[in-house]
């Protein structure tokens, strides 16, 4: 069972944390163009990534800052706002953690946290803010049963 499903179940809190990791390949990248039909040649033409001051491609920054749907997503927690600062290039190959602090969460749910993503350099790459909704109440206790059921249409379990 996926820890911060448990949490989410149990009740999220100010001053949880979060962490996931993940290390990106060019396929993703490409993957990911086709899907947003981002195309900028930054992502794919060496030549032209060089013009624009990178030694190399780079991911697509929305690819990196997804990561902090893996989390929401586990959390359950239905994002109202987010807010991303790119800070550094995200190359092929490198392993990016996401972790989100929790800042403050209301007795109707509504919450705010922050994210670093940094390098395995320790390098921050993304900064983010992110506001909305965790489960409260009713929502919360359909959660719990699902978690007691196994969670069952979650392949991070």
């Amino acid at each position: 069972m996926s820890r911060m499903r448990e949490k989410a179940a149990q009740g999220i809190e100010a001053g949880d944390v979060f962490a996931v990791t993940r290390t990106f390949s060019r396929e993703e990248t490409e993957a990911f163009g086709h899907l947003t039909k981002d195309y900028n040649p930054v992502h794919y033409d060496q030549e032209f990534a060089g013009v624009k001051g990178f030694p190399r491609l780079i991911l697509h920054g929305l690819l990196t800052a997804g990561m902090i749907c893996e989390v929401g997503g586990q959390l359950a927690w239905l994002a109202t706002g987010m807010d991303f600062r790119f800070r550094r290039p995200v190359f092929f190959g490198d392993t990016i953690t996401c972790t989100v602090t929790v800042i403050s969460v209301d007795p109707r749910g509504w919450a705010k946290a922050e994210a670093l993503y940094t390098n395995q350099h320790g390098e921050v790459v993304v900064s983010a803010k992110m506001e909305g909704q965790v489960p409260r109440g009713d929502s919360q206790e359909i959660l719990q049963q699902r978690v007691d059921e196994g969670d069952p249409y979650n392949p991070l379990r």
